[in-house]
């Protein structure tokens, strides 16, 4: 079976590579153009990218699947199109090229947090499971009829970064599988049931640590947060990143943004039980352990997190 396979980050490559192993004609990567990172601003190919240069594949380069991508989409003449974190929309002509149409792999128990970023969301609302689910892809967003799931227990040190990285591996898997029945006849998409919740891309204010919520609500978002866009508060109206914290229900009373320094431990009050700094990233600076940067504050219980 000719596959067409649609992705761009690190988290779309294992699918990538479990293709690729388990034998199908993987004809052509659809993946976002070349990015600036670093300082520098050097552009970079996308993982997706790089990783289909390694295995010779032919590459389509796109921000925006528009007359010219679909009629390149169409010469290569895919039976199946595989999709995962392409990050962009597919038109209904670019849907309708491939016989079996586009199965997406998609990081959520659908139809719970549909959107771009749902295992986030998934820790931000501090849900006990989440998981992955292949379906064919529609024009409304994550609404298509499901193939296969599987299920992902959620860890209490769980980040966005090293869950995605658990659900890339076993979703690689699972979608083999999906495309494995597609191509023997034996694949049957079923709607989706149960509540809908949207899982739109992250923002930089989503980062942001509110100490007047209680600690376990601030935990979650600092987890749900990273690796981006990243913890962060603001002390002296400058914006300090933070790593995931620690719970401290036996910690002492302290008023929300309030430090203090425990034993070793730096402590910050919440609208509960303090929590733990592990690391923090002064502005400017490089991130460090937050007792090292405890110890060259003057005062540290005159210092607030606002």
């Amino acid at each position: 079976m000719r596959v067409l396979f649609a992705g761009t980050p690190a988290v779309a490559v294992p699918s990538l590579d479990a293709l690729v192993a388990a034998g199908f004609d993987v004809v052509a990567v659809l993946t976002r153009p070349d990015a600036p990172l670093g300082r520098k601003r050097v552009l970079t190919p996308s993982p997706v990218a790089a990783r289909a240069a390694e295995l010779g594949i032919e590459i389509i380069h796109a921000a925006k699947v528009d007359a010219d991508i679909t009629a390149r989409i169409a010469a290569a003449a895919p039976d199946v199109a595989a999709i995962v974190a392409y990050g962009g929309l597919i038109p209904r002509a670019a849907l309708e090229i491939p016989r079996h149409g586009w199965i997406n792999l998609h990081f959520s128990l659908l139809p719970a947090w549909r959107g771009a970023a749902p295992v986030q969301r998934s820790l931000i609302a501090g849900d006990d499971v989440t998981g992955a689910v292949t379906f064919l892809l529609e024009e409304g967003l994550d609404t298509g009829p499901v193939f296969g799931t599987l299920t992902e227990a959620v860890r209490p040190d769980d980040t966005a970064g090293a869950l995605l990285e658990r659900l890339s591996h076993s979703g690689a898997v699972l979608l083999t599988q999906t495309l494995s029945a597609v191509d023997a006849g034996k694949a049957a998409a079923v709607p989706q049931q149960g509540d809908v919740s949207l899982a739109p891309k992250l923002t930089l204010e989503d980062g942001r640590l509110d100490w007047n919520q209680p600690a376990l609500a601030i935990g979650r978002r600092a987890r749900g947060v990273t690796p981006e866009p990243g913890a962060w508060t603001t002390l002296d109206g400058q914006r300090v990143k933070l790593a995931p914290i620690l719970l401290r229900p036996e910690g002492p009373a302290l008023e929300p943004g309030r430090l203090v320094l425990d034993g070793k431990s730096v402590l910050v009050g919440t609208g509960s039980h303090p929590v733990e700094l592990t690391r923090i990233q002064p502005s400017g600076k490089k991130m460090m352990a937050a007792a090292d940067w405890a110890r060259g504050q003057a005062t540290l219980e005159s210092v607030v997190f606002e």
